[in-house]
């Protein structure tokens, strides 16, 4: 997984890019109609019930923009929250808080969206012992802000990118060649390049799964697209000589399932890709 220091940089650099693209040479609007000197405050209002996420990256973007703004905090992060509930009150340059506004309400309807379906699944699992991760199936660009989202919301973050992680999918083995040889290969890369990165392996039936249990230094493996019975199945063969991981098409109706048959990760690109924004509002008080 990236370190926390590279996670700040691309929370930044979102920030940064975010703002380059909103503003450009300036808020026009506000700086027509709105003295530099004038002050006021506004806060944020929830008009929808869910999980609320992206109060801290708020606070970031209003630091970027102007440090000198105070930003006081009603409900943190990862708090239910309903109609009417007001999540914090920034006061200040009244231009500044018009600069970020956008940004602001953009990442955190999605952030709190994400946060929001990522805990109905954690409920889903409670008891299980099956835990949640997100995938790279993410948003171009702002792809650290919703995987943050995921953690606010119970879930796990899988791997962040290509470079902190191996993951030898389908395509990877069979452009390589089969299994054994990927996985065999990835280790002689690894040691060449004195990298030191787990290596998950996608398995898309049992004689994929014999080939991976043959091999060493396989951290998880990926059990694909399996019907409840073969993921059962597959639960028992692997025992405890690796973690596995249950991804394909599984649903808020079907997860609870495929955790009774004992995998220890259910993967779903849908925590991030198939959400509908919470519907919040920055307003003027």
């Amino acid at each position: 997984m990236i370190s926390p220091e590279q996670f700040n940089k691309e929370i930044n650099l979102i920030i940064a890019n975010a703002i380059r693209e909103d503003v450009g040479e300036g808020d026009h609007s506000s700086l027509a109609c709105i003295s530099q000197k004038s002050t006021g405050s506004a806060h944020l209002l929830v008009k929808e019930k869910g999980i609320i996420a992206g109060v801290t990256f708020a606070k970031q973007v209003f630091d970027f923009i102007d440090p000198s703004l105070v930003f006081d905090i009603k409900i943190q992060d990862g708090n239910s929250v309903s109609p009417g509930d007001i999540c914090f009150i920034v006061s200040g340059n009244s231009q500044s808080i018009l600069k970020a506004e956008r940004l602001v309400l953009n990442a955190m309807q999605r952030m709190s969206a994400i946060a929001t379906k990522t805990k109905t699944f954690v409920k889903l699992l409670e008891g299980t012992g099956t835990k949640i991760l997100d995938t790279r199936k993410t948003t171009p660009g702002i792809r650290a802000i919703e995987k943050w989202a995921v953690t606010i919301g119970g879930g796990e973050n899988h791997r962040f990118a290509l470079y902190d992680m191996i993951m030898l999918k389908d395509n990877h083995i069979d452009f390589c060649g089969g299994v054994v040889t990927a996985i065999e290969t990835t280790k002689q890369y690894l040691k060449s390049n004195n990298l030191d990165l787990k290596i998950i392996v996608e398995a898309r039936n049992f004689n994929e799964i014999e080939q991976i249990l043959s091999t060493n230094g396989v951290y998880r493996i990926l059990i694909d697209n399996f019907s409840l019975q073969d993921t059962k199945k597959a639960v028992e063969m692997i025992g405890d000589r690796c973690l596995t991981e249950s991804s394909g098409g599984i649903t808020l109706q079907t997860i609870a399932a495929y955790a009774e048959c004992g995998v220890d990760y259910i993967s779903s690109g849908a925590l991030t890709h198939s959400v509908h924004n919470l519907d919040l509002s920055l307003k003027a008080i």
